[in-house]
């Protein structure tokens, strides 16, 4: 009898971190592929080695927005990073198309490993668009089935000319078209599933835990096909390894927060024959005792201390002041900044109401002069945009459920001791634009709000109004379960940082605004 051991790693939803860096400041993060690129190189010093990415690579981070922006002539970065690191396999992810198909063939044809795409298929022929839906590993004897399929809803996000010719296919169906292609014709030891998606139920209830869009597909495929030994999953930037009907499972987070491993023992005859496959899947969290790798560093330094520079240069001017003295104050009536970002919403999107909330208590607006770190620091988090259907009931019950942010105690409005421990959770504050309102924090909670017009006259319960929000908010995240199931007129995914950032560039000039729409009163 022989023995084998593989290490199988799965990044994901990189989103063009490589430097340990959040670009708000100049400070180390336990992220980036440049560490992650530590755990690689440890990995294959112990032994056997297959690196998979899981989609969402390219885009998402000032570094990327700058090569795309300005240094679109020269080798990608992220690219030249992977190539270093020995990817065998990466499979695309609705990111992958935000810069079109031009870009996205430069990326491929960059790539020294091919790009996976089952579920991709060219409208005229029918057949995957980049040539690969699968690729076969073989191992000392061990063949590894690889087969690459993504969300099959990025029509619904991306703009039509950047997938023009493309078909996407239903996810759980071409998965399951494919596996049975490849167990009837390749003769396989182990199949490998990476899927740009993820889970729609708990995986120990079963419970869905998002409406039942069809998006996520990641139980129904673990569940339903058969032979499957692995799943990577991603898109839903959540953090899961584990087993599900006898299938490993590992999903990574983003930004390099960790790498997925699945460690395979496979148990030959002395005939060199697979007798048993047994596998462990896990996580390695990137945490402050993960140092980066010098050489992957090292490979891009000159356009990340580009991107650097660039994010101190200036991108706009404010005329007037948008800066946040006081981050309570700006959630208890309207400011200038938390104005511009409702109205840009409302701007690319087309909808005439719009949320939106400041993140965090280091929030200080914008001064005269921008820079990209001064909207990186603001806009915290990589937020894309829904716009949904709402009811004027659902906007009244949205904002009982914001009011809920304040208590009253001894005469004073405070933060509701919910919303700061054990976890502060200001991000689950919203603001709007596009109807006046008023909060009366000293009446019993769902009675604070006491004044809701849209136009000029009371908002119609039973009207249909179209509301922009953060695709955050707009999963009912946050306790906000008037928003759950609601219909989705239009999908902005572009990031919200590069939305400021492009108004910026082409406005040169935004004039602070506040018309004082809503204020909080005791």
């Amino acid at each position: 009898m022989k023995k084998t051991k593989i290490h199988l790693l799965a990044t994901s939803d990189i989103h063009g971190y490589v430097y340990p860096t959040l670009y708000r400041e100049k400070k180390e993060e336990p992220i980036g592929l440049a560490k992650v690129a530590t755990i690689i190189q440890q990995r294959r010093r112990d032994g056997q080695v297959i690196l998979i990415d899981n989609g969402d690579l390219i885009q998402g981070s000032p570094l990327t927005y700058y090569h795309a922006k300005f240094k679109s002539e020269v080798d990608n970065p992220i690219i030249q990073v992977a190539n270093y690191l020995h990817y065998d396999a990466a499979i695309f992810g609705n990111h992958e198309f935000n810069f079109g198909l031009n870009t996205l063939s430069n990326v491929v044809g960059q790539s020294r490993f091919p790009w996976l795409g089952a579920n991709i298929v060219s409208k005229k022929s029918s057949l995957p668009y980049f040539g690969k839906p699968y690729i076969i590993k073989e191992i000392e004897g061990i063949r590894l089935a690889i087969l690459g399929v993504t969300t099959h809803f990025v029509p619904l996000w991306e703009e039509a000319a950047n997938i023009e010719g493309l078909q996407f296919e239903d996810a759980f169906q071409a998965t399951e078209y494919w596996c049975n292609q490849i167990i009837q014709e390749e003769k396989v030891d182990v199949l490998i599933v990476a899927y740009h998606g993820g889970f729609e139920r708990d995986l120990q209830t079963a419970e869905y835990t998002e409406q039942n869009t069809g998006e996520n597909q990641g139980f129904a495929i673990c569940e339903s096909i058969s032979n499957i030994d692995v799943l990577i999953t991603g898109h839903q930037h959540r953090l899961l390894d584990g087993e599900l009907n006898g299938v490993a499972i590992v999903q990574p987070g983003t930004q390099g927060q960790a790498i997925g491993e699945v460690i395979f023992s496979i148990t030959h005859d002395s005939e060199g024959k697979v007798v048993n496959i047994e596998h462990e899947a896990n996580l390695i969290t990137i945490d402050e005792c993960v140092q980066a790798d010098p050489t992957t560093l090292e490979a891009i330094a000159a356009i990340q201390e580009e991107t650097e520079q660039w994010l101190d240069q200036r991108i706009g001017k404010i005329k007037g002041n948008m800066q946040i003295t006081n981050t309570f104050q700006a959630r208890m009536e309207d400011h200038p900044y938390v104005e511009f970002i409702n109205k840009l919403q409302m701007k690319v999107s087309g909808a005439v109401i719009s949320s939106t909330a400041l993140f965090n208590n280091d929030a200080q607006g914008f001064s005269h002069s921008v820079t990209m770190r001064d909207i990186v620091s603001n806009y915290i988090y990589p937020n894309t945009l829904k716009v949904l259907q709402l009811t004027g009931q659902d906007i009244k019950d949205a904002l009982e459920q914001c009011a809920t942010y304040f208590s009253e105690k001894n005469g004073e409005i405070i933060v509701n001791l919910a919303f700061a421990e054990p976890k502060a959770q200001h991000y689950n504050y919203d603001m709007w634009e596009g109807i006046e309102y008023e909060l009366k924090i000293s009446n019993p909670i769902g009675e604070r709000v006491t004044k809701l017009v849209y136009e000029g006259l009371p908002i119609k319960l039973e009207g249909q109004y179209p509301v922009v929000m953060n695709s955050y908010r707009a999963s009912g995240a946050g306790n906000f379960d008037m928003f759950k199931g609601k219909p989705i007129l239009k999908e902005i995914q572009t990031d919200m940082t590069e939305l400021i950032a492009n108004e910026l560039l082409i406005m040169k000039e935004i004039t602070a605004t506040c018309n004082h729409n809503w204020r909080v009163l005791l």
